[in-house]
């Protein structure tokens, strides 16, 4: 148990980081402008915002397009997550570090 411990207070101040990376991950998982410009709808942007997501998801009638585009909105929503929890975890992990 204590080399477990002496091993988990070695990698905790990297958690920020891990938590980025799979951030990072999700993102280049989302190919909603990919999905746009193959169905000719022009887009101003390569990063389409989730309200655009959710307007399409209900204007469109195609099922296949529908599905890809909700799989687009969930990698956004996940990047969204890590990236908040990164956000979040930076000082915390910056604050034990230096008290412990």
């Amino acid at each position: 148990m204590q080399k477990i411990l002496e091993y988990l207070s070695e990698i905790w101040p990297f958690t920020p980081l891990f938590l980025f990376i799979i951030a990072v991950c999700f993102r280049l998982m989302d190919n909603s402008a990919y999905l746009f410009l193959r169905k000719e709808i022009l887009i101003s942007s390569s990063n389409v915002s989730r309200s655009v997501l959710k307007d399409q998801i209900k204007a469109t009638e195609d099922p296949e397009f529908t599905k890809q585009l909700k799989r687009a909105l969930l990698f956004r929503n996940l990047q969204q997550t890590f990236m908040a929890s990164a956000i979040i975890s930076l000082p915390v992990c910056v604050a034990l570090f230096y008290l412990l």
